[in-house]
């Protein structure tokens, strides 16, 4: 990366509403933490960012505006003039002014980071990468849960992260982790 970089950090659906049913155990206690690391180093410097919130249509969704858990966590609630972009399907690009608002500010990379790493991190990194944005996943600032496959056996949150960062890594994004990106911050 160089400075002639616009880089927006965009921190996706990091809501309470991840924490009732239906999900189930997940992996990453430390997503959290490093989460709120990169936030404070955007915000030191100034930097672009966009706080993600899914906003569910489906009734009974711990993730609706009417549900406790539609509100983001503890330490991830966006400032005082800081833009939220809602979204009601995986995709953060999808049904929402997301690139319209990158565009406008000039961004040609963005850094991902939120819940869950199979699902709405995945295919926003996807998106962006066929957009045409440069795109980094901060795969341990990101986490996901146990499913069940079409068999009936558990399925790992690790072994599933695991693999969707191998995916994105392979074709659509640059993967790190979150010391390794706040090394290269000052490039931004």
């Amino acid at each position: 990366m160089n400075s002639s970089h616009r880089t927006a950090l965009i921190p996706i659906d990091v809501q309470r509403g991840f924490d009732y049913p239906p999900w189930g155990p997940r992996n990453n206690p430390a997503m959290e933490h490093n989460g709120q690391r990169l936030l404070a180093a955007w915000r030191e410097r100034g930097l672009p960012l966009i706080h993600v919130r899914h906003d569910s249509i489906h009734d009974g969704s711990p993730l609706q505006s009417t549900h406790p858990g539609h509100a983001f966590r503890d330490g991830f609630e966006p400032l005082d003039g800081e833009t939220i972009v809602g979204k009601s399907v995986n995709a953060a690009f999808i049904g929402t002014d997301l690139d319209l608002r990158l565009r406008r500010l000039r961004i040609d990379t963005v850094v991902l980071f939120g819940i869950s790493t199979d699902m709405c991190v995945s295919t926003t990194a996807r998106i962006a990468s066929n957009l045409g944005y440069r795109t980094i996943v901060v795969g341990d600032a990101c986490c996901c849960f146990d499913l069940t496959d079409a068999d009936g056996t558990v399925i790992a949150a690790e072994a599933i992260s695991r693999a969707h960062l191998a995916t994105l890594r392979a074709e659509f994004a640059e993967v790190i982790d979150t010391d390794a990106l706040l090394a290269r911050v000052g490039e931004f």
